[in-house]
């Protein structure tokens, strides 16, 4: 196993990431493994298999719309962009494909998934909304665990009957998702929480270089709460981090809205920022 390409979370933001993963696909890179967090598990999906480019912006246009709806929130979008965009599984799960992990967080204690997968969840998530911006991860340490799906592996593996279960958990935010995450009837909350990208999970996972996609332009850190930083080394494999010039935010697209010229402005800023990283790379 020598390169993965890991791709972070970022709801609406990771338009990025797709831009990135179509540039990188466009050149002829292909990793020998696919690792996804949260918003980036449908675009990574395709690139898994070649064919991101092919999924396009108008995987976000149609999210984006969906979501002015009347009684849609970010589960039915989420849901709806499982239904309707999951690429063939057929061919992602083939032997031949290169192998393909989603990150997520696990629920451990009876306390916490009585919170989350309840009407208790949307008032948990502000609250750790707020223990993030003051870098606090007790809550998380007691009551989670970062867990890492894949294609290959035989006690977590993704597999027909479980992936829409594993595609929805890694992106259910518990402020703004309302409807409960479960795989195989145990409780899962979005990978953010433990896992913004799994990049130093590919290299743990015997991967020896790691190409890291990030949808904000400043520390890349390994989780929400910022008190890890993501290196660009680590245990001596190189961790190449690619990563937009400014906030998304200015460009038109924030975490849960956007405008459609946003969304086609960062997917373009994502494919020019990966084809300058591709020249330098080869370089």
């Amino acid at each position: 196993m020598k390169l993965a390409i890991a791709c972070a979370s970022g709801s609406f933001k990771g338009v990025f990431t797709h831009g990135v993963l179509t540039a990188l696909e466009s050149a002829g890179i292909r990793a020998d493994g696919y690792a996804a967090a949260s918003s980036s598990v449908i675009p990574t999906a395709w690139a898994a298999i070649g064919k991101v480019a092919e999924l396009g912006v108008n995987y976000w246009l149609t999210g984006m719309q969906e979501l002015q709806k009347p009684n849609m929130g970010m589960s039915q979008v989420s849901m709806g962009g499982i239904k309707f965009f999951t690429p063939p599984l057929d061919k992602l799960l083939a032997p031949e494909t290169p192998e393909y992990l989603v990150a997520t967080s696990a629920v451990v204690t009876p306390e916490a998934a009585s919170q989350t997968q309840s009407e208790k969840a949307r008032r948990l998530g502000r609250k750790l909304l707020i223990s993030a911006a003051k870098k606090d991860r007790s809550w998380v340490d007691d009551n989670l665990r970062s867990v890492l799906f894949s294609t290959r592996k035989h006690d977590l593996k993704i597999d027909k009957n479980n992936f829409d279960e594993i595609a929805y958990a890694t992106s259910r935010m518990l402020h703004a998702w309302d409807i409960p995450a479960w795989i195989k009837g145990k409780p899962y909350i979005d990978a953010s929480y433990t896992c913004l990208c799994p990049a130093i999970e590919m290299i743990d996972s015997g991967y020896k270089e790691v190409i890291a996609i990030s949808n904000e332009p400043g520390i890349f850190y390994r989780d929400m709460f910022g008190k890890t930083v993501i290196p660009a080394n680590y245990q001596g494999v190189s961790i190449h981090i690619i990563k937009p010039d400014t906030d998304l935010k200015e460009m038109g697209v924030d975490f849960t809205n956007a405008t459609p010229d946003g969304l086609l402005d960062v997917h373009k800023h994502g494919q020019e920022k990966g084809k300058e990283f591709l020249t330098n790379w080869k370089s």
